[in-house]
């Protein structure tokens, strides 16, 4: 029997996790992450991830008892910058993906000339969330750490580096760094006029490509017979789609754990058009095309609503979602606005911000709550729009991730998109992804549907209500409309914070 570990590091956690090559864990370790967050800035600990990685995989190898690995693969958030110098140690904290700094940049970026054929190219807007901008600021606000910096490395590529010595990564990764899918290479014009050194970037290769074997000093620290294979898989989102099993046309993938992930896959050969809101990768293996995105937060609201209102419960999540069942459809008016950290995927707006709208003095936490729950629904309904919007026809959704712990949750979607919601019974599916793609680098399956078939399993159907679907349809086009409203205030809204911070004088009109 083969076995594959799966070294998974998401926002909050390092997870090492054992697969047979029947899709069966066999052993698994986690260990939690620590985030520096101020204003604008996100940070984490480079070192603090080798060596909670190191510590996890140990555990986990011992509780396998096992001594042999066929392959060690990576799987990490992608958009987070690490800084490494001449001899492999990071210059500063990790800019990770929600970080704000490089908004300015990002503005500047995307009005540059050259930057016209890279949006072409790539048809990804410029964000703060993305790499290039993330370098600039290093290089505008940190210039000895930007003239040191010998590799600008994602979390996977440095991980990667860290295992066998290769600063490495996939076509898919690489495109946070605005790399050509279509033509395999980055934008070495925009780069030049940046002035970012192109081999400071991670080298790009395929998806499951083989790029060493394990350093024999990490070896030993494991307690390996031989060194295992080190084989490429690509970041937590499209790992995460691919353990959902969501291949077939139609299909679509909701993985909400802090954030939610929102793909599908085509086989069709049209791209999705310059003035599309959702990413588009190319997964060449099989001609096929994954057409979504991520937001910046799902899960993450409920745990935003859980401190906020229920710190003193034994089990928050069955009073949160027993109460939240108590509020009708609507909340009784009440309307959240889901954007605590700004958004990502599909409106792009750094500065928005979250907002009850509606609220009365007859709401209580129980409506609340609802309206919560609600908006990731219709944070689904907008990535769907979004993706269909490309000439894609969403039909079903496959959803995991730990949001689908939660039932209700699973109805509000089901109801708000109109859909049937597949509710998977792995809710845990980037590591199931990982290893389904790290397999068939190993030659043990040919392609993603028949990994999909030993691995991914459902664990119930949940049929919309086509009456709540009518009545949602109301809500959804009040909450879009809201938004719309308010996009303008959310600059003035920057402004007024900015003013009163620096003790300058604040302008306030209309009154």
């Amino acid at each position: 029997m083969k076995a594959v570990l799966v070294l998974n590091m998401g926002m909050k956690s390092i997870r090492s996790i054992i697969f047979g090559e029947d899709g069966r864990k066999i052993a698994q370790a986690a260990l939690p992450l620590t985030s520096a967050i101020n204003e604008k800035c996100v940070e984490q600990d480079a070192s603090e991830w080798w060596e909670k990685a190191v510590a996890v995989m140990q555990k986990s190898i011992h509780d396998a008892r096992i001594t042999h690995l066929a392959a060690i693969t990576v799987t990490s958030s992608a958009s987070c910058l690490v800084c490494l110098d001449k001899d492999g140690k990071p210059l500063l904290p990790v800019m990770m993906v929600s970080d704000k700094r490089a908004q300015e940049e990002a503005e500047n970026i995307s009005k540059m000339p050259g930057f016209v054929e890279v949006r072409e190219q790539t048809r990804l807007e410029m964000s703060s969330s993305l790499l290039l901008p993330k370098i600039l600021w290093i290089k505008n606000h940190a210039e000895k750490v930007f003239r040191k910096t010998v590799y600008f490395l994602s979390p996977n590529a440095y991980l990667l580096y860290r295992l066998c010595g290769r600063p490495v990564t996939d076509v898919l990764d690489a495109s946070k760094f605005h790399y050509y899918q279509d033509t395999r290479k980055y934008p070495e014009k925009l780069l030049q006029a940046l002035g970012i050194e192109l081999n400071a970037l991670p080298q790009v290769v395929d998806i499951g490509s083989k790029i060493g074997v394990l350093s024999e000093p990490l070896s030993k620290r494991l307690v390996l017979s031989r060194r295992a294979d080190v084989v490429v898989s690509s970041y937590d989102a499209i790992c995460s789609f691919f353990g959902s099993g969501a291949v077939e046309e139609g299909e679509a993938s909701d993985v909400s754990g802090t954030v939610t992930v929102f793909r599908t896959m085509s086989y069709r050969n049209n791209t999705i058009g310059q003035n599309a809101k959702v990413y588009e990768n190319l997964y060449e293996p099989e001609g096929a095309r994954i057409v979504g995105g991520s937001n910046n937060l799902g899960g993450g609201l409920i745990e935003w609503a859980k401190q906020c209102y229920y710190q003193n419960e034994a089990y928050p999540y069955e009073v949160m979602e027993k109460e939240a069942a108590e509020s009708e459809i609507g909340a009784n008016g009440l309307i959240f606005l889901p954007y605590l950290l700004g958004e990502r995927a599909p409106i792009w707006n750094d500065e928005a911000r979250g907002v009850f709208f509606g609220l009365e003095r007859m709401h209580t936490r129980k409506d609340m709550t609802r309206a919560v729950f609600e908006s990731t629904g219709f944070i689904d309904m907008d990535m769907k729009s979004a993706i269909e919007d490309t000439g894609i026809e969403v039909k079903r959704i496959r959803f995991s991730g730990g949001l689908a712990r939660l039932n209700l949750i699973a109805q509000i979607k089901a109801d708000i998109l109109g859909l049937d919601v597949l509710v998977l019974s792995e809710f845990e599916t980037t590591s199931t992804g990982a290893a389904m793609l790290a397999l068939i680098g190993l030659g043990h399956f040919q392609n993603v549907r028949e990994a999909a078939n030993d691995f991914v399993k459902v664990r119930m159907i949940i049929k919309p209500d086509m009456d709540n679907h009518r009545k949602y349809r109301y809500i959804y086009n009040l909450y879009k409309s809201t938004y719309e409203v308010l996009k303008p205030q959310y600059k003035k809204r920057i402004q007024m914070l900015e003013a009163i911070r620096n003790n300058r004088e604040v302008k306030i009109e209309n009154l």
